[in-house]
């Protein structure tokens, strides 16, 4: 077995041709950028590459395979240069009866699954080039589309309050998705304002796997959040594998920010703009006393879990917290540029190098940052309401309780 590292949500911004893909997206995140990026900076060993049922993107897969930069693995996947695999996957809108909208992962083993999915998707949006459209379908009938053409299905950032499985539709997964149904999601997608550890609160979630992805919206943010898994090789089928615990073959680490630095993970006021600190679930402003809040992750899962304390199972491995190097107060561009050329990753920086090597490169004061950055020691204002929590200086500016831990 061997280790990868692998971020299976990464948005593209752009086509070759210059089209708008991913419209929120940097135009800089085109499909070979991204493959590019995983190699060449940020370590990623397995890539899940989710806007690729767009017909522009075809294209573009299918220039790199017709000149021999990418090629098909066995097991499923393509391969890029030899370096990294690249997993197709797709993203789209669902709406249930009762309203609730939240975003489906679909992943397919071939391109030709990927072509015969988007050719069906086709006739359900307004415009199959763009990512992330609204299907007119409901969850449970997308992901059967998606399985009918080979994939395993995955809720995308199931706990964020606007466009989620839990934070926006339902309290338990039996009521988006027939038990036919489950039996082909074999995980959730956290989201950057929860851990396993909030998650490991609701009881249903005990056999499914949980992924800590970036839903990167930009080069840089690629890695932000990934995970480690163990694998006989890095091809689709062992990926899915993974994702099962089967024969060996699991997640053997969950990587990401501190959930109080995600955008939503305490409710917000949007009348005073400002995080309600109080003990969640909070449904109202402690300030103004006001409804208009946007519910935090962390109120989300206390009001639905049946837990009170977390009961992770076996196969779960530890969410670690680590702040990532565009977070981490004094690393600007040139400190990130002399890391990555010394180390060559930020895979490598965050998890290989020492110290000593680390001061050489950047001195004493910003190698400080980033050993707190690895143990979890920074002071962390919690986020909510679509801005990012931050690293403070002061204790009376950080939350460390208040239900989180």
């Amino acid at each position: 077995m061997q280790r990868y590292f692998a971020d299976l949500h990464i948005h593209i911004g752009r086509s070759e041709s210059g089209r708008p893909v991913k419209v929120t997206a940097s135009r800089d995140l085109t499909f070979e950028n991204i493959c590019r990026e995983c190699v060449d900076r940020k370590g990623i060993e397995i890539a899940g590459i989710i806007d690729c049922a767009s017909p522009d993107v075809i294209a573009d897969i299918e220039a790199l395979l017709a000149c021999g930069d990418m090629r098909p693995i066995d097991e499923g996947g393509l391969r890029y240069l030899g370096k990294l695999t690249v997993i197709l996957g797709a993203e789209f809108e669902a709406r249930e009866a009762g309203g609730g909208v939240s975003h489906v992962l679909s992943y397919f083993p071939t391109f030709s699954d990927l072509k015969a999915f988007s050719q069906e998707m086709g006739r359900h949006v307004s415009n199959i080039g763009l990512s992330s459209q609204q299907c007119r379908m409901t969850a449970d009938a997308l992901a059967q589309t998606a399985i009918g053409c080979g994939a395993f299905v995955v809720p995308a950032h199931a706990f964020t309050p606007h466009k989620s499985m839990y934070g926006a539709c339902v309290a338990r997964m039996a009521g988006m998705f027939r038990a036919e149904t489950l039996a082909h999601v074999p995980a959730i997608e956290l989201g950057l304002s929860a851990d396993s550890q909030l998650a490991d609160r609701l009881s249903e979630l005990a056999e499914v796997t949980f992924l800590s992805n970036s839903d990167a919206h930009s080069l840089p943010k690629i890695g932000r959040e990934y995970n480690v898994l163990k694998l006989e090789t890095d091809s689709f089928a062992e990926v899915e594998r993974a994702l099962r615990h089967e024969g060996g073959r699991c997640i053997t680490g969950n990587f990401g920010m501190d959930p109080r630095l995600g955008k939503y993970h305490r409710t917000y006021c949007e009348v005073c703009e400002e995080v309600v600190l109080v003990d969640p679930p909070a449904r109202t402003c402690s300030r103004c006393g006001g409804t208009n809040v946007t519910f935090g992750v962390l109120d989300r899962i206390c009001e639905i879990a049946d837990r009170d304390v977390p009961d992770p199972p076996a196969h779960r491995p530890h969410y670690q917290h680590q702040v990532p190097l565009q977070f981490v107060p004094k690393v600007g561009a040139v400190a990130l540029a002399k890391l990555l050329n010394r180390f060559g990753s930020e895979m490598a920086v965050l998890h290989s190098a020492d110290y000593e090597d680390l001061a050489q490169t950047v001195g004493s004061a910003i190698t400080q940052r980033i050993v707190d950055a690895r143990s979890g020691v920074l002071m962390l204002q919690p986020g909510g309401g679509g801005r990012f929590g931050k690293v403070v200086s002061k204790p009376d500016e950080a939350q460390l309780s208040l239900g989180i831990r």
